[in-house]
């Protein structure tokens, strides 16, 4: 997320390298600092293949969960905060076996945003001293990625197949235009209004099924308040 120092982005590109992880998606990085980390030692095959986005909401849109990473400190976060450690990085081998899974790290200087953070299912922190809760952004992707790729990996397989961030947020826009047209949503309220669509979507863990089919209950609605002189009573 908007990464700015090409060492950072060399070393996170590396950790992957090192712990069987390849795709790495950047969203909205600094130019300069892309193109530099491009040499980094170690990085070169998981940054040759690297993919920019504009949005969160691109970069994670076919993944089945969403993790975000915070340092937390002073912040009042209403979502769960889980501590890195055996039973989280189980929870994410264990979705890896049925879909991708987003593990989002922030800029170096701001970290995530709450917009940022209304696209994930949970947040991770990783149990660093109360005295220095802030972790250089490579060291951080490396630390997860240990802890996440030491797991062992879930012996039962679910023939469940989860929704995709992608799905959810057809679903969440689609539902938001309804309540515009309905009324529901006033004047000033939107911004909120989809943060908590986007998460009570997240929260109820939809399968692909579902979600096709919820979508198309509200493509329907939607296009119900769309039509002129009909009364939609």
């Amino acid at each position: 997320m908007r990464a700015r120092n090409p060492l950072n982005i060399g070393a996170a590109a590396r950790a992957m390298s090192n712990f069987g992880f390849n795709s790495l998606r950047l969203v909205n990085p600094y130019k300069l600092a892309f193109r530099d980390a491009r040499s980094a030692v170690g990085g070169s095959a998981v940054l040759k293949s690297a993919e920019e986005f504009g949005s969160v909401a691109d970069a994670v849109a076919d993944c089945t969960l969403v993790v975000g990473t915070t340092a937390v400190g002073q912040r009042s976060l209403q979502r769960p905060i889980e501590i890195l450690g055996e039973p989280t990085a189980r929870a994410v081998r264990e979705h890896l076996q049925t879909g991708r899974v987003a593990m989002l790290f922030g800029s170096e200087k701001t970290g995530l945003s709450n917009d940022d953070f209304s696209h994930c299912q949970w947040l991770l922190r990783i149990p660093t001293s109360e005295q220095n809760i802030s972790m250089n952004l490579g060291q951080a992707v490396a630390v997860c990625l240990y802890e996440i790729g030491r797991s062992a990996p879930c012996q039962s397989v679910t023939e469940v197949t989860p929704a995709t961030a992608g799905d959810l947020e057809k679903i969440t826009q689609c539902l938001m235009e309804s309540l515009r047209l309905s009324g529901y949503v006033k004047p000033g309220t939107a911004e909120l209004f989809e943060k908590k669509t986007r998460q009570l979507l997240l929260r109820m863990k939809l399968e692909a099924y579902d979600a096709k089919l919820l979508l198309g209950m509200v493509r329907q609605i939607l296009w119900k308040l769309e039509q002129p002189g009909e009364s939609n009573a």
